[in-house]
């Protein structure tokens, strides 16, 4: 089937189909050894000789959809300059080249999807989906009433506002408080940034909500596959078939 080269290399995984125009207009993507010209232009993916700087693209293949219990002390990427640890080599028996989902801190833990599916991926971190994701967050101290309603309206990071959040009270232990919050943006380190701008300290942070998925009794450092259901639930978040 034919289909528009910038949403094949999208759903290659490698880039969004935003940039693959871009590529494409710069001259970086060649069909059967022809420079493209056009953004518009259709080939068929695993027939036609694809390249992107004159390396072929992945091949055709099955769509893998992915849950880790993402440890401590892992990178939500495939590869580390500074030779750190990677989610990707946790996921023994998986031979396909599959990539994160948006980011899960360095020092953050909990759930991280992984996908070869590049529009699903797109989507699911495109902020005009607002799609969800929840954490557990233990903060040091007290948490007084009025931070929690801070917190839930909003606050101003460096680059603006946060956006509102969901948050609950989960218990309080010894001098930490346990916080349930849920988010809809994909800024970088927004719930770590959001604790420092009401003058708290965030003590460990874990994922464990994606949209309509829970982490639930899945080990740290093991992974799972989603089942269709489980797909096609996060498909009708995003406006995906």
């Amino acid at each position: 089937m034919s289909r528009r080269v910038n949403r094949i290399l999208s759903l290659a995984g490698l880039t969004s189909r935003r940039k693959a125009d871009e590529w494409i207009q710069a001259g970086r993507v060649t069909v059967n050894g022809k420079v493209l010209k056009e953004p518009g232009a259709k080939a068929v993916w695993g027939t036609d000789d694809i390249r992107v700087d004159g390396k072929p693209i992945p091949a055709l293949s099955e769509r893998l959809y992915l849950m880790l219990n993402k440890p401590f002390g892992y990178v939500s990427s495939l590869r580390d300059p500074e030779g750190r640890p990677v989610v990707t080599d946790l996921l023994t028996g998986i031979k396909e080249r599959v990539y994160p989902v948006g980011r899960l801190d360095f020092d953050s833990l909990g759930l991280l999807l992984l996908t070869n599916d590049g529009e699903w991926a797109h989507r699911l971190t495109h902020p005009r989906f607002h799609v969800s994701k929840t954490y557990k967050v233990t903060v040091e101290g007290e948490v007084t009433e009025s931070t929690l309603q801070r917190l839930r309206s909003g606050v101003y990071l460096d680059e603006g506002f946060s956006g509102p959040a969901k948050v609950s009270l989960i218990g309080r232990h010894g001098y930490q408080t346990d916080l349930r919050i849920t988010v809809t943006s994909g800024k970088k380190r927004l719930v770590r940034r959001m604790i420092e701008a009401v003058d708290c300290k965030v003590v460990h942070l874990i994922r464990t909500g994606f949209g309509v998925l829970e982490l639930g009794n899945l080990k740290i450092g093991q992974y799972r596959l989603l089942d269709p259901d489980e797909v096609a639930a996060m498909n009708k978040l995003t406006g995906l078939p």
